[in-house]
């Protein structure tokens, strides 16, 4: 056979070995496939499913907006004007999808209880300060933070429809105007002054935008042309979001204030925020002092390009080097010791990022204000150890150097009450940053009242670090042995059983029983005690859920029997006050609320959520549990 022949004999015993394996697999996939009558039976089957899910949503969807209207008529009625203007506020705003007709007219009306409800909030805050200052109005106090129930309305409206979020932003700054007429109270000196329309205008910008960039600028848009440190703190969230859009109107600043010959140091180191510490705002005063504001955790430089961040140097040199007034004629906010002290504290951006010449310059105007009558100026050099003058611009000086050095001031102190106060100082500053030597430090001050005071306030600040840092260990022992109280032990061992990873589940169902054995110390007549077991609740929830529904019965039980108790605005407050300070801390705790376990609960069994949400007596529990169920009913889509 010759090689020809051969090759043609290979060729087509292959092409009969594929014909052959075509051949079998269209039998196999002809034997595996199913029958046609058969195929039209599992489409109609999908089809009755879907059109049996989509009525059982429908219907859940009606029965949610039915719950809301009945609610709606019955807020009409309350006669706490302050649950009246949440309910109908919330109620709107879940209705809004469905009749934004109705919800327009129930956030008016919500807005009308608002008014009433704010001013007997101020009226009561007026009561506490002079209760706390006892005549003295140089006397320190601090006050528990009050729900603003007109910017609650506020940021809701505005959400939903633009018009009326700004006719309502037109009423509250009226409102606020009529409310500082003729206040005796000196404004704060050392920073420019924001008005409170503008303050107002960006704090509801602020809240809108995690749900709606675009709405959110559109707020803050017409007073984004002054600069303020509201508007900064503004521009650095919106560019987490949108950097050319915020870059953009941060241009527009840096020419505004190259502009107006107002502009002074203060104007320049609220700008330098934006680039080098985002959030973090410092401002100093003509008399020497300084004011440091920030708004959220520390946050890196921003990225930007070379030609951007000089644009910022020029306006800076420009403005930083006009002459200054006589100090009879100077009306900056700075005055020269804060243009000192500005100077200073951005130099080492200058030194780096700037041309030599403007350096040299600024380093001259230092020399020329140092050596001026005002002795104020240089004393600003250094600032004190919490806030230096260039916090945030150059490394904080490390932990261990501060300590070191309140340390040596106990040696020198020459009274036991200096060392008390340094003691304190040790006790809090290592609380803030999770060291439990702060224990030890607050059983070392010798006044037998203010540790007493000082102990629970440490170890919860130790608390909080441990949770935030997931230190299990330390979050134990200081729920064993600190000096805690019973809501704050039940929270502290519901954080650490959602902390412990699920293979652990046992020992975290124990921690959650240690819990709701702690709640139940919590008396009767506290309005403590149904927050501590809603709390116990939501931590049984991803545990054991038969459990949480048994724990929501004793949650309406000890609601029923206390005053006070509305399912809503859950925290913790820390207060420690010495005769030269008063310090007060208050941590919104979400899992003291009753709309989150309400949520998971309707989604398991809603007809049985109901019916627990209206076993509450107190209509405010009862109002907050009923919009949550309905919320969850009209957000489930159908499959």
């Amino acid at each position: 056979m010759t090689s020809r022949a051969f090759r043609l004999l290979l060729a087509l015993l292959f092409f009969v070995s594929l014909t052959t394996g075509v051949r079998a697999q269209a039998t196999s996939e002809k034997m595996v496939s199913p029958p046609k009558s058969q195929t039209l039976k599992v489409s109609e089957k999908t089809k009755a499913a879907r059109a049996a899910n989509k009525s059982r949503i429908d219907q859940q969807k009606a029965l949610a907006l039915s719950l809301l209207v009945s609610l709606a008529n019955d807020a009409r009625s309350y006669p706490d004007q302050k649950l009246r203007a949440r309910t109908l506020g919330q109620v709107a705003d879940a209705l809004w999808a469905a009749d934004a007709d109705q919800g327009r007219a129930l956030f008016r009306k919500a807005w009308d209880a608002a008014e009433f409800a704010d001013q007997e909030t101020a009226r009561l805050v007026a009561e506490e300060r002079a209760t706390q200052q006892q005549g003295d109005p140089k006397r320190p106090f601090a006050l528990v933070a009050r729900p603003d129930l007109r910017a609650e309305v506020l940021r809701l409206a505005a959400r939903r429809d633009r018009v009326l979020g700004e006719e309502f932003l037109d009423k509250l700054k009226d409102a606020r105007t009529r409310e500082t007429t003729g206040a005796d109270s000196p404004l704060p000196i050392g920073a420019p002054q924001t008005p409170a329309a503008t303050r107002q205008r960006l704090a509801l910008a602020s809240q809108l935008m995690d749900t709606d960039v675009d709405r959110a600028l559109q707020f803050a848009e017409p007073v984004l042309g002054t600069i303020t440190s509201e508007g900064l703190d503004f521009l650095s969230t919106l560019r987490e979001k949108n950097v050319a859009a915020a870059d953009q109107r941060y241009a527009r600043m840096l020419a505004i204030a190259e502009a107006d010959l107002n502009s002074d140091a203060n104007t320049i180191s609220l700008l330098a925020s934006y680039l080098f510490t985002p959030h973090l705002f410092i401002t100093f005063g003509p008399e020497g002092g300084q004011q440091a504001s920030q708004t959220g955790p520390p946050a890196p430089a921003a990225a930007v390009t070379p030609e951007f961040r000089a644009a910022f140097f020029r306006t800076a040199g420009l403005v930083l080097l006009r002459p200054s007034a006589a100090r009879e004629q100077d009306r900056s906010t700075s005055g020269a010791p804060g243009k000192y002290a500005v100077i200073k504290r951005l130099l080492p951006l200058f030194e780096q990022y700037a041309a030599k010449e403007v350096v040299d310059q600024l380093r001259g105007e230092l020399a020329v204000i140092s050596q001026g009558s005002d002795r104020q100026a240089r004393e600003t050099d250094d600032g004190d150890d919490d806030f230096p003058v260039q916090r945030g611009i150059t490394p904080d000086r490390p932990a261990a150097d501060v300590e070191k050095a309140l340390l040596d001031r106990i040696d020198r102190a020459k009274t036991a009450a200096e060392r008390d106060a340094i003691y304190l100082q040790l006790a809090t500053r290592t609380a803030q940053k999770g060291d439990m030597r702060a224990r030890d430090f607050t059983e070392k001050i010798d006044d037998s009242e203010m540790r007493k005071q000082a102990r629970p306030y440490v170890d919860m600040t130790l608390a909080f670090s441990a949770v935030g840092k997931k230190d299990t260990g330390n979050a134990l022992t200081l729920a064993a042995k600190g000096d805690l109280s019973h809501i704050q032990r039940v929270w502290l061992l519901t954080e650490v059983a959602r902390a412990l990873p699920p293979a652990t589940s046992d020992r975290a169902l124990e921690l959650v029983a240690e819990a709701a054995v702690e709640a139940r110390r919590i008396d009767g007549s506290d309005s403590d005690r149904p927050r501590a077991l809603v709390a116990v609740a939501n931590a049984f929830l991803a545990l054991d859920r038969p459990r949480a529904w048994e724990t929501m019965l004793e949650v309406v039980k000890a609601s029923n029997s206390v005053a006070g108790f509305n399912g809503e605005d859950g925290r913790l407050m820390m207060r420690l006050q010495t005769p030269n300070m008063t310090s007060m801390r208050s941590n919104t705790i979400d899992e003291f609320n009753l709309p989150g376990v309400f949520k998971t609960l309707s989604q398991e069994n809603a007809t049985q959520a109901i019916e627990l949400a209206r076993s509450f007596e107190g209509e405010a529990p009862r109002a907050t549990a009923l919009i949550a169920v309905a919320r969850a009913l009209l957000s489930e889509k159908a499959k």
